[in-house]
């Protein structure tokens, strides 16, 4: 019988619950780390806007798993759980610290060609080719308040579900769709002169 690597690698749910039982940084939390460090902090640099603050914000959200890995509890995937730790991790950072006024940094990836913001039925811009949208969309929500921005980044750079989005962010689905469409009509209203 042929074993497929799906078979021999454990979920992030069956490493959660071994990391649990362990009481320690076993290897379960190890693997948990490893699985999870570079979206933590692709997810931190998005929100946080800079290296720095998503380093610490990042180095945060890896010391609460560790800290609060008897706590899952499974009412979702584990990575929803953990993307949960990150925005409170990096909404509060960006309270307590206020937003930094210089940024350093490019967001990598998040441009209109790989990850457009959706269109309406009769928005002007539907007809025009890729290269002429092309927007600093990290420019564009640096303007939002810092849940938009937050359920943006979730939503379109993380793909992430309305019903993740709601355990993440512990509010309806309605009220996540609503939230997100409003940021969107904000950004058009801004930036779609």
């Amino acid at each position: 019988m042929v074993t497929t690597l799906a078979q021999t690698r454990p979920s992030d749910e069956q490493l959660a619950r071994e990391a649990a039982r362990e009481g320690s940084d076993g290897p379960a939390f190890t693997e948990l780390v490893s699985r999870f460090r570079e979206r933590v902090w692709r997810i931190c640099y998005r929100i946080m806007g800079n290296t720095e603050d998503a380093s610490d914000a990042a180095q945060e959200v890896l010391v609460r798993m560790f800290l609060q890995r008897g706590r899952f509890e499974e009412r979702s995937r584990y990575s929803t759980w953990v993307h949960g730790i990150a925005i409170r991790i990096c909404l509060s950072m960006r309270r307590g610290r206020g937003r930094r006024q210089k940024r350093v940094d490019v967001v990598p990836n998040l441009d209109l060609n790989t990850q457009p913001l959706p269109t309406h039925a009769g928005s002007h811009n539907t007809q025009a080719p890729v290269a002429e949208r092309r927007i600093d969309l990290d420019h564009m929500l640096q303007h939002l308040g810092d849940e938009d921005r937050a359920l943006l980044v979730m939503k379109y750079a993380e793909g992430h579900t309305h019903e993740e989005l709601s355990e993440i962010f512990g509010m309806s689905q309605s009220a996540c769709k609503m939230r997100i469409n409003r940021a969107i009509s904000r950004l058009r209203e801004q930036f779609d002169r």
